[in-house]
């Protein structure tokens, strides 16, 4: 069944539809939550509430853009609802939190050794908590873009921003991590 069939069928109700769709994207959501909130828990929360907002919406749902764009503006909306709640309440964001997300740059190398290991694991901490130094919409555009993999494009609808504020963003988002991850530089030489 195609994703404009699964659409139609939840906008008349189906929830078997519902469910196709919530397992097509649930992973992908989590991921670009987790990339946001750098908490695990916090992105399956997101998560769940992404979801409910879609079924609550789904109707609304005019399909002028596509199905992916319109539920990363709803994740990213939500995502930035959490962290605004975050900062209201004083709570701490460890950056130091082990990734448990199983995504697919944390997949081990079966060939590389012990020491080639842990080196790569640190560069991958050093790089999410680079990220997560990075203000909201820095951190939001680089998910987008660099994390999933989402073109110019796509990015300017799911963010309602021009394709030019979406280039200029990924630069200085980019250029901003850079000089985060310089003073660790180390560990990328």
């Amino acid at each position: 069944m195609t994703e404009n069939d699964l659409i139609r069928k939840c906008k008349k109700g189906n929830r078997e539809a519902f469910n196709a769709l919530f397992s097509r994207y649930q992973s992908q959501v989590i991921n670009i939550a987790y990339s946001m909130l750098s908490d695990r828990e916090d992105a399956c929360d997101a998560a769940q509430e992404v979801f409910v907002k879609v079924y609550r919406s789904i109707a609304s749902f005019n399909e002028k853009s596509s199905f992916s764009t319109w539920l990363y503006r709803i994740t990213a909306n939500t995502c930035s609802d959490f962290l605004r709640k975050r900062q209201r309440g004083g709570n701490v964001i460890s950056i130091n939190a082990p990734s448990d997300d199983g995504r697919e740059f944390d997949i081990e190398d079966e060939n590389s050794s012990v020491d080639e290991q842990m080196e790569l694991s640190e560069r991958q901490a050093a790089v999410r908590a680079a990220i997560n130094e990075l203000k909201e919409e820095h951190r939001i555009i680089i998910t987008l873009c660099d994390i999933e993999g989402l073109g110019y494009e796509e990015i300017s609808r799911v963010l309602k921003i021009p394709p030019g504020t979406v280039k200029s963003r990924i630069n200085r988002a980019r250029s901003a991590l850079k000089k985060i991850l310089m003073k660790n530089r180390e560990l990328f030489l």
